[in-house]
């Protein structure tokens, strides 16, 4: 829990601590889930019998609320209850990744790297590191915001800060810079294909289309002003409403001292085991089936199996290791111990299983009535005839995406909904679709750090829970998490306006204006 020793506060801590209070009254997340199933399903049954529906532009058919109190409603439950559950996307791989992270901390490689080699970073400099890796991170996806925050939290116990700290440094560089990166990422050619589909429809099949480096440049500039923005509001804001950390609380054991020349070999085998590791997964990308060969046989990383199935890759990136240094040291003898390593760290999912289970449950529910789609379109369209022009339209799309993005937390089906409306509106407005494209991505992602409704937020507070304060709750991450969105989101719109200024592309061959062959189409 934050520290609150302080005698003295100011108005934001004082607005922080009663945010969190707020947060903390919410119910586990498994309960809450539940309250937000009975929720939806009333409100959607009301609008239904209302007749509430909305056009959706990609297709120009009637979106109506469905009502899930109704015969339709309880078969489509009985049908999906297990398909719910089961087919619900952070189950898996969270359980998958605490596996193979778990197998690295129960043979000790984990602290014994930390005290080796980590335990000297300077404090100052470590949240700007930490965010800087989770918003490069999203290179994996969804994997970082699983794989960051418990790396992080052992990053700040070596240098000294408080471990929950370091989770909400991680998760918000996984999640509010989600966005940005130095390379193309999957995220890229998922929107970049909405966008160009939405292109066909306007413009005609093939007549122009967007690269997937279309947002490259301003996504790289981008990288870099994520990791100072959150690493400056976690030491300046985050870092002291924590400070200094109880190490009594912990379950994990945490002795910061020099390690021993056996525990300094098991890490050079493990380092060893991990580079032949890679080295295998480089031969099958260039030489191998695990790039995806385009149409002039090149070998290209996006869309390629390596990325698409990146999950199992990392898994023995961090099973490796782990098994290596733990043999090696005698903390695992036998299969056995790998066992009963591994069934200690699932014994640390129960709550979030019993989590995913009902969340599962009011994801199916909230996509099935339909509300959310209907949301997103009735707010695209007023903002379409609300009338602005110039850059406070501009603002209004990215906070108008960022207010979407706290119900509808799943940016490609947001876009899908939303690019069909913005681009047309936009592009005869005189902008290029790239950048429209752009707009989206800039509101899609800082909101992404403290919305209730994603699952990644609950995760995290599990592990917090289950390994340093078991007193932790949702309003714990909820204030270090708020005031990181908040500035970053202020922080990328004016280097956005900076950045239109001065006139750089945000993309190679891409501006802010249509390109000369669709100037036609802007409305003069």
């Amino acid at each position: 829990m934050p520290d609150t020793t302080l005698t003295k506060k100011t108005w934001l801590d004082k607005f922080l601590d009663g945010l969190e209070r707020v947060c903390n009254k919410l119910p586990p997340p498994a309960i809450m889930f539940i309250y937000l199933f009975v929720i939806v399903a009333v409100i959607s049954a009301i609008l239904s019998f209302m007749g509430v529906s909305a056009v959706n532009p990609s297709t120009d058919e009637v979106v109506a609320i469905q009502n899930p109190i109704s015969s339709a409603g309880l078969i489509w439950l009985l049908e999906n209850m297990l398909k719910n559950f089961t087919g619900f996307a952070p189950l898996g791989l969270v359980i998958t990744m605490t596996l193979a992270i778990g197998m690295c901390e129960e043979s000790g490689l984990i602290m014994a790297l930390l005290q080796d080699k980590l335990r000297n970073v300077p404090p100052v400099i470590l949240p700007f590191v930490v965010a800087f890796v989770g918003t490069v991170g999203n290179l994996a996806s969804d994997t970082a915001m699983v794989v960051i925050p418990p790396i992080a939290a052992i990053l700040y116990i070596g240098a000294g800060k408080h471990p929950l700290a370091g989770m909400i440094c991680g998760y918000a560089g996984a999640q509010a810079g989600f966005s940005a990166n130095l390379m193309i990422a999957g995220t890229d050619a998922l929107l970049q294909g909405i966008t160009n589909t939405v292109l066909d429809g306007f413009l005609g099949e093939g007549v122009y289309h967007v690269d997937t480096t279309c947002n490259w440049y301003f996504m790289i500039a981008s990288t870099f002003l994520c990791s100072i923005v959150i690493g400056a509001v976690c030491n300046l804001v985050v870092d002291k409403r924590f400070g200094k950390y109880d190490m009594s609380k912990s379950t994990v054991e945490v002795k910061l001292e020099d390690i021993s020349a056996v525990e300094k070999k098991g890490l050079g085998l493990a380092g060893l085991a991990l580079l032949v590791y890679i080295a295998l997964v480089l031969v099958g990308f260039f030489f191998g089936p695990l790039a995806l060969i385009d149409d002039e046989g090149k070998r290209q990383l996006v869309k390629s199996p390596l990325l698409s199935n990146l999950i199992p890759v990392l898994f023995f990136f961090f099973a490796i290791p782990g098994l290596v240094y733990g043999f090696y040291t005698k903390k695992f003898k036998s299969s056995r111990d790998v066992n009963k390593a591994m069934t200690h760290q699932m014994e640390l999912m129960g709550s979030y299983v019993a989590f995913c289970f009902f969340c599962g449950q009011f994801n199916a529910l909230f996509n099935w009535t339909k509300i959310g789609t209907v949301f997103a379109i009735s707010g695209a369209n007023v903002l379409n005839g609300a009338g602005f022009t110039g850059f406070p339209m501009l603002v209004c799309i990215i906070l108008l995406t960022g207010f979407v993005n706290l119900l509808v937390p799943s940016g490609s089906a947001k876009w899908a909904i939303l690019a069909p409306v913005f681009i047309p509106m936009l592009m005869m407005l005189g902008y290029h679709p790239g950048f429209i494209q752009l707009l989206y991505r800039l509101g899609d992602s800082p909101t992404n750090a403290f919305t209730p409704l994603s699952s990644y937020i609950w995760v995290t507070l599990g592990v917090a829970q289950a390994k340093y304060d078991k007193d932790a709750k949702i309003g714990t991450l909820a204030a270090g998490l708020f005031p990181i969105a908040i500035v970053l989101q202020i922080a990328w719109i004016i280097f956005l306006g900076l950045y239109m200024l001065v006139g750089f592309p945000i993309g190679p061959g891409v501006g802010v204006a249509l390109p000369a062959e669709l100037s036609h189409i802007a409305i003069s």
